[in-house]
């Protein structure tokens, strides 16, 4: 794992998103790729009289948003101690980053914790991580690192979902102080159980705690807050679940309140 993939953008969660993505590629011995995504290129209208005309002013006014932006992170980037390029598409955010995923191997995005109106980012979040090829780190708005060395904590359900999560986390695991297994049991399913997932890891190197609280009447997701405080876990892996295409309700309850309530980085497969 070298190839780290930051998406730029100027709003609330970039500030976060790019200490982590920075303190990740350090960590790694990497290269970061940060990449522009924005769809407001030059953009061709007909307005009935003087026939096809530009719509040059939208188009400017964006392309000097971009310019600034640009300057502002290069110059930044300039006095840190990491690979770095700039790159810069034509397209809407999640497809940028989808098109854009196959030779990188995690991406730096932003969860939905502090945006007022949180169906953007569970729309690009959800755009990626179905399409996209590589694992997502889903950084909190208020989180301004990412310490790859610190306490993991696996989210394990025997899942399809959770084994992919697992799978792509392994090159992060490795350099974990800790790794805990949690499984809280559901009314689900699933063929690998728990035992399997840390004899997973075993193959790899990483030893592992296995934690099996009792069914209770708490969520899902506020256990496994619970247990990452407990721990004190720097980051979670786990699954992402879901099936809708609705932008709002595309993941399950439990990866959703944690893209909007977790206090703590994601590493995300679906």
């Amino acid at each position: 794992m070298k190839s780290v993939l930051l998406y730029i953008a100027d709003d609330e969660g970039f500030e976060a998103r790019f200490q982590a993505a920075l303190d990740l590629t350090r960590s790694l011995g990497g290269h970061l790729h940060c990449l522009r995504a924005n769809p407001y290129n030059s953009q061709m209208a007909f307005d009935g009289v003087t026939g096809i005309s530009v719509m040059y002013d939208i188009s400017q006014m964006s392309r000097e948003l971009d310019e600034k932006l640009r300057a502002e992170i290069e110059r930044r980037l300039a006095d840190e101690d990491v690979s770095w390029d700039y790159q810069e598409v034509n397209a809407d955010p999640a497809r940028g980053l989808s098109k854009n995923s196959a030779l990188v191997d995690i991406i730096v995005l932003s969860s939905a914790s502090q945006d007022k109106d949180n169906a953007l980012p569970l729309g690009i979040l959800g755009d990626v991580l179905f399409n996209a090829t590589a694992p997502v780190i889903v950084q909190p708005d208020d989180v301004k690192k990412f310490d790859a060395c610190g306490t993991a904590l696996v989210a394990w359900n025997g899942s399809l979902e959770a084994g992919n999560a697992l799978r792509a986390a392994v090159p992060l695991l490795k350099m974990a102080s800790d790794v805990h297994i949690l499984t809280v049991e559901e009314d689900k399913d699933h063929d690998l159980p728990q035992l399997a997932a840390s004899e997973y890891l075993a193959y790899h190197g990483i030893k592992s705690e296995i934690h099996s609280p009792p069914a209770g009447k708490i969520s899902v997701d506020v256990t496994l807050l619970a247990e990452a405080k407990n721990v004190k876990a720097e980051y979670i892996v786990m699954g992402a679940y879901g099936h809708s295409r609705a932008r709002e309700f595309l993941f399950g309850g439990v990866t959703r309140n944690l893209f909007k309530n977790c206090h703590i980085p994601l590493v995300v497969s679906h």
